[in-house]
Formats: structure tokens, C-alpha cells, sequence
């Protein structure tokens, strides 16, 4: 099975979700079941099939984290080497060389990714361009539409 990265921040999002589906939201599904069961005849309850869809979804979604957080390789960002080289998990500040503009992100796993939040994939364009380059280095950046050109500004292990 292939590993895949996780940061530390990201496994604890998911271990916080783990624990809330199967301490809260599993015994409350559960429960909803057990109550439309004592209404009666179950092939026209509305409720209980409602609840089973969700008692579906909670499985599953609890199944899913799981497998993720078995296959993950947690790294803890802290723990890297600060030799201001751009790796997984650093906060990397581009300034855009066509339009000045500068955007800061969080290089983290597929799972993790939330460009809102300043946090792109491993695998996106934009990391696979500076993996491995320094502050002060420029790449060029090739997505949908046009190459862009970004000067590595700085460099952070939070």
C-alpha cells in the first residue's frame, strides 16, 4: 500500500473527527434507529430510512479516516530540517513576477488541501514547481491557461 503524507495538524483533524463520529454521532444515529424501529411497520417510515442513510454515511466516513490516517506518513513540520528549502509541509511565500502580487502556502497531503485556507497538494502544479528550490529562487509554474513565474520570498516551518 503506498504511504501517503500527512502533516501532523492534518492527522489530528482527522482523529478529532474519528472520535467524534464513533463517540457522538454513531450512538445517536443508532439511537434515532432504535426509535423510528418502535413506531412500526419500517417500509413506509420515513424516519428510519432517513436514519439508516446516515448510519451509512457515519460507517463509511468512519471506514474512509481510517484507512487514511493506516496509510498516512504523519510528518511533523516542526521536526524538519530548516535549511530554507521548500519540502512537504513548509509555508512558502510567492510573489507572482507578471502581476506583484504575493500568496503564502502551506504545502500539505491530497487530504489536507484547501486552497481558501492556503493549503495546496503535494501534487498540485504550484508544489511540484518549487519542491525542492530556496528563497529566492524563481519558477516557472505551468497550469490551465498560461505559465506563470514566481520568486520564492520565504521560506517557514510552522
Amino acid at each position: 500500500m503506498k504511504r501517503s503524507p500527512m502533516t501532523l495538524r492534518g492527522a489530528e483533524l482527522l482523529r478529532t473527527e474519528l472520535k467524534r463520529l464513533k463517540s457522538e454521532d454513531r450512538p445517536r444515529v443508532i439511537k434515532a434507529i432504535a426509535e423510528a424501529r418502535s413506531h412500526g411497520d419500517l417500509s413506509e417510515n420515513a424516519e428510519y430510512h432517513a436514519a439508516r442513510e446516515q448510519q451509512g454515511f457515519i460507517e463509511g466516513r468512519i471506514g474512509e479516516i481510517e484507512s487514511r490516517l493506516g496509510a498516512a506518513e504523519i510528518i511533523d513540520v516542526a521536526s524538519l530540517p530548516h535549511d530554507g528549502r521548500v519540502v512537504f509541509g513548509a509555508t512558502v511565500e510567492l510573489e507572482d513576477q507578471d502581476e506583484g502580487n504575493s500568496v503564502t502556502y502551506q504545502i500539505v497531503g491530497e487530504d489536507e488541501a484547501d486552497i481558501r485556507s492556503g493549503r495546496i497538494s503535494v501534487g498540485s502544479p504550484i508544489a511540484r514547481a518549487i519542491i525542492g528550490k530556496s528563497q529566492g529562487d524563481v519558477v516557472d509554474v505551468t497550469a490551465p491557461g498560461k505559465t506563470r513565474s514566481y520568486e520564492i520570498v520565504a521560506v517557514r516551518y510552522l
